[in-house]
């Protein structure tokens, strides 16, 4: 009876206990594929130093009006693959990584949140990214329009732990270049009728 007393209250406690170590686990590999991601993002940015004009190409015609924004296909194609290749790179290099959850935090009882001894977690994730870049146009304005080209990062991420295995997928922007394309103001006559 004690044998069987013994697994019922370990199986009940596991059962009980997933969920919690599943979401702390989840939060912690979150957290650490956001540090890596603006780790190689800012890297790549500090050792290009690109800037509107590499992404883009604002077209004029004879009087000096915009007609076209082309985009540079070299320096798109060229920033995802180098991000991508970065990031997965790092990801590689992560190994093993451990946490440490106070064992209060793993009950449901609000009062001993954060308290009491810490269960260690190792944490092993493996992931891979996808980088794009999306071109916006947005409005600024009377004839003003903002372009804007953002590079969207998404990466997923298997992860285990002693009891649990778990995968996350996160996904981040960052703003790569932006300007304002600014056109000619129209010619507009108010109306000055009376409404009735």
């Amino acid at each position: 009876m004690l044998i069987f007393a013994v697994i019922m209250l370990s199986v009940r406690l596991n059962a009980s206990l997933k969920p919690v170590i599943r979401q702390q686990a989840c939060h912690f590999a979150e957290k650490e594929a956001s540090e890596l991601i603006e780790s190689c993002v800012s890297e790549f940015l500090d050792r290009n130093k690109y800037c509107y004009s590499d992404y883009a190409a604002v077209l004029y015609n004879d009087r000096k009006q915009v007609t076209s924004i082309e985009t540079i296909s070299y320096a798109v194609n060229k920033t995802q693959s180098e991000l991508t290749l970065a990031i997965n790179s790092k990801l590689r290099q992560i190994g093993c990584k451990s946490t440490e959850i106070p064992l209060g935090s793993l009950t449901k009882t609000f009062l001993l949140n954060g308290k009491g001894p810490k269960i260690h977690i190792k944490i092993t994730p493996v992931g891979c990214t996808t980088v794009r870049l999306k071109s916006e146009l947005v409005s600024a304005g009377i004839n003003q329009t903002k372009h804007r080209i953002t590079a969207v990062i998404g990466i997923n991420m298997s992860s285990s732990t002693p009891l649990i295995s778990f995968s996350t997928a996160s996904e981040f922007e960052f703003l790569i270049a932006e300007s304002v394309i600014i056109g000619e103001v129209p010619d507009i006559v108010p109306y000055n009728g009376i409404m009735r």
